[in-house]
C-alpha cells in the first residue's frame, strides 16, 4: 500500500474516531471552547428584537435621531452600536434609528427616544439561538479535533513532497473551516449578550392629513393635464370605432329598404 493511501486511510479513521468519540475521555489541553456555552442555561441563547414606533412632530424628528445616535456611540446607556439611520424629508417625514445596546441600556434608550413623543406601536420578538449554538459547539469541537491529528501527524520525518502538500491543503481547510464556526460562535454571543432595538419616528395623523391636502393643492394642475391627455386619447381611439358603427347602421338600413 503506497503512502498516499496510507494518509487516506489515516484520515478517515481519525474522521471515524472523531463521531464516536463523544464520551471518550479528551486529552489534556484538547477540551473544545463551546464546552461553557454548553453548560450554559436554554434562557442565555435568546436573541431579542425590538420595535418601537414614536409620534413626533416634523421638525423635531432630525434632532432627535440625531441625539440618541450620539448616546449610543457615546456609551451613554451602555455598550451600544449604531446599526442602521434613516430620514426622510418632504410631506411624509420619519426617521429611523436601528442599534444593538446591552440589555441593561433598552429601556433607558427607549425612554429618551419616547420623551415627548406620542406612543405608537411597540413589539418584541426572541429567537432561541439553542440549536444553532449547540451545532456550532459540536461543529468547532470535531474540527479542532481533526486538526491537531493532522497537525500531529504533519511532523512525521517520512513524509514524501506530495504527501506534504496533500496534508498541507487538508489542514489549510480545516482552519478556514473552524475560522468560520468561530466568527460565527462570536455572532451568536452577540446577539445573544445585545439586543437588537429599532426605533421608528413618524409624525401624527393630523400632520399627516394636512400633508396630503398640501400634495393634493400642489398636484392639480399636474393631474388636470394628465386627465385632459386621457380623455384626448380616449376620444382619439373612439372615433374609428364609431366610425366602423355608423358604416355599418347605414348598410344595414339599406339591405332592410331592399328587402321591404
Amino acid at each position: 500500500m503506497s503512502f498516499g493511501n496510507a494518509l487516506r486511510m489515516a484520515a478517515v479513521a481519525l474522521a471515524a474516531s472523531v463521531a464516536l468519540a463523544g464520551c471518550a475521555k479528551q486529552e489534556s489541553g484538547q477540551r473544545p471552547r463551546a464546552a461553557v456555552v454548553l453548560k450554559s442555561s436554554a434562557g442565555e441563547f435568546l436573541a431579542y428584537e425590538h420595535n418601537v414606533t414614536l409620534r413626533l412632530d416634523a421638525e423635531r424628528i432630525p434632532a432627535r435621531v440625531q441625539a440618541l445616535q450620539d448616546a449610543c456611540m457615546r456609551k451613554q446607556h451602555g455598550d451600544c452600536t449604531v446599526l442602521e439611520v434613516s430620514q426622510r424629508g418632504g410631506d411624509h417625514p420619519r426617521g429611523m434609528l436601528t442599534v444593538r445596546i446591552v440589555p441593561a441600556g433598552v429601556e433607558p434608550l427607549i425612554a429618551a427616544a419616547s420623551e415627548g413623543a406620542d406612543p405608537g406601536d411597540r413589539s418584541t420578538r426572541a429567537e432561541d439561538l439553542a440549536e444553532s449554538v449547540r451545532d456550532n459547539a459540536l461543529t468547532r469541537s470535531r474540527l479542532q479535533k481533526e486538526l491537531s491529528g493532522l497537525q500531529a501527524f504533519q511532523q512525521r520525518r517520512d513524509l514524501s513532497v506530495a504527501d506534504m502538500i496533500a496534508l498541507s491543503q487538508q489542514v489549510s481547510r480545516l482552519e478556514a473551516q473552524l475560522e468560520a464556526a468561530d466568527q460565527e460562535a462570536a455572532q451568536h454571543q452577540r446577539r445573544i449578550q445585545t439586543q437588537k432595538v429599532s426605533l421608528h419616528f413618524e409624525t401624527p395623523g393630523g400632520e399627516n392629513g394636512r400633508g396630503e391636502i398640501r400634495q393634493a393643492v400642489a398636484d392639480f394642475f399636474a393631474t388636470l393635464a394628465s386627465g385632459t391627455a386621457w380623455t384626448i386619447r380616449a376620444v382619439a381611439f373612439l372615433i374609428p370605432v364609431l366610425v366602423v358603427l355608423l358604416i355599418l347602421v347605414v348598410a344595414w338600413r339599406r339591405l332592410r329598404r331592399r328587402r321591404a
